[in-house]
């Protein structure tokens, strides 16, 4: 336990004097004296106990007995027990970013195996290892397509979730670049000018299913890339991006294995065409063999980034989602090909239901073709979200005045989607 013994006084005189200063106060003495905050407005202390009994009150505050009909980018699914054991064990559990995990071999193959179920899932060739969230990869998708064609403009669809297009929005002004947005694949015919990148989501933030198998050849002999970013879950059942055309896929893994907690953690992915991975930001873990010739892990793939580029990265997004993508990894390992598409079947199937019974009860269904997420017509949408709200409902995300978007996972119930029929 010796690592973990504080600093002695001598070891503390012994530090200061191979610095050359005389005291503590000597290292802060370039920060202005009016910058300096001489007392924290801090409570007095109060013993463990009562610290705990008031975090619990707090945590009371917490209306968390609800039944969850909620998406627009996070949803409720299921979580096996194992997921959070695996995560937590020390082995991986660590506030450090280790900046080279090449000395833990065992990181490393979970991120490899991760990458390959992504690129499995989306049919691409490469992955990265996570970023932030899927807001977070729309943007970067963006950046390095403009990195690709060294065209400063870039095309979002408007049925894109509005967070993200917030996202993107930041990013994008920061480094001056143009975004159009359009409506309709129609709509991208009639266009003249030259485009990075035309980024889409499929199925979009109103749950609708789209197809954009045109979209390339509408910019045929064009430079400009098509990048799509996708509901995971709905990949066990819907035709990869890859069938379709697209060169960048992006979207979070929220939904395997991360549970819906106040507002996180999520963990965006990252996927892509092979010709495009120097360009891939964040790491990417390859395999290959040691001097033994034993199977070995090792970031010679990655881009390096922030930590020796700076300015010149690729991006500058100091860490990945690692915890977040093992969950990922442990999810799709539990579950398996098979549970995962018996996962993705039950939440269309249960969504499905709720619509034909909605519908059925004099509520117009605005979609054509969806996966778990669509949009309802309601005559006021306060009343209709609270009137639920008051049942332990949550009914699903207001889009305006008359509109909810509403969505089913395979955690909700045939019960509790008949409850929900019979208040409305």
């Amino acid at each position: 336990m010796n690592n973990f013994n504080a600093h002695s006084n001598n070891d503390r005189i012994e530090m200061l004097e191979a610095i050359g200063v005389s005291c503590i106060e000597d290292l802060f003495a370039q920060i202005p004296q009016a910058a300096r905050i001489d007392k924290l407005n801090l409570p007095n202390a109060i013993s463990e106990m009562s610290a705990q009994k008031s975090l619990k009150a707090l945590a009371a505050k917490n209306e968390t007995n609800y039944v969850s009909f909620v998406g627009g980018g996070a949803e409720k699914h299921f979580v096996p027990a194992c997921v959070a054991q695996i995560a937590q064990r020390f082995e991986f559990n660590t506030a450090y970013t280790p900046y080279q995990p090449e000395i833990s071999q065992g990181t490393l193959q979970m991120i490899y195996e991760y990458q390959s179920m992504i690129c499995n899932l989306t049919g691409m060739d490469v992955s990265n290892a996570s970023v932030y969230d899927a807001a977070t990869a729309c943007a970067e998708a963006l950046l390095m397509a403009v990195r690709i064609t060294n065209i400063p403009k870039v095309l979002v669809s408007s049925s894109l979730n509005p967070e993200y297009k917030q996202v993107v929005e930041t990013y994008l002004s920061a480094q001056n670049l143009t975004i159009k947005y359009f409506n309709s694949v129609e709509e991208l015919k009639t266009l003249q000018e030259d485009f990075a990148c035309v980024l889409v989501q499929n199925p979009d933030f109103y749950g609708e299913i789209n197809d954009y198998s045109e979209v390339k050849n509408i910019f045929s002999g064009k430079k400009t890339l098509l990048a799509v970013c996708v509901s995971i879950m709905s990949l066990a059942l819907l035709a990869p991006p890859s069938t379709y055309g697209a060169d960048i896929v992006v979207g979070d893994v929220q939904s395997f294995g991360l549970p819906v907690n106040f507002g996180g953690p999520y963990g965006g992915f990252m996927a892509c065409l092979d010709k495009y991975k120097r360009q891939l930001i964040g790491r990417i873990v390859g395999r290959t063999v040691d001097a033994d010739g034993k199977q070995a892990f090792t970031l010679t793939l990655q881009t390096r980034e922030q930590h020796i580029r700076r300015e010149k990265a690729t991006s500058n997004i100091c860490s990945n989602q690692g915890l977040a993508a093992l969950c990922a990894s442990v999810y799709m390992t539990v579950m398996g090909k098979e549970g995962v598409k018996e996962a993705a079947y039950l939440s269309a199937k249960n969504a499905h239901c709720l619509a034909e019974k909605l519908s059925k009860k004099g509520f117009k269904v605005l979609n054509k073709e969806f996966f778990n997420e669509f949009v309802i017509e309601v005559a006021n949408s306060d009343k209709f979200v609270e009137t639920l709200k008051q049942n332990n409902i949550l009914a699903g995300l207001k889009l305006g005045p008359d509109k909810v978007l509403v969505c089913a996972t395979e955690m909700n119930t045939e019960e509790e989607i008949e409850y929900y029929i019979s208040k409305v």
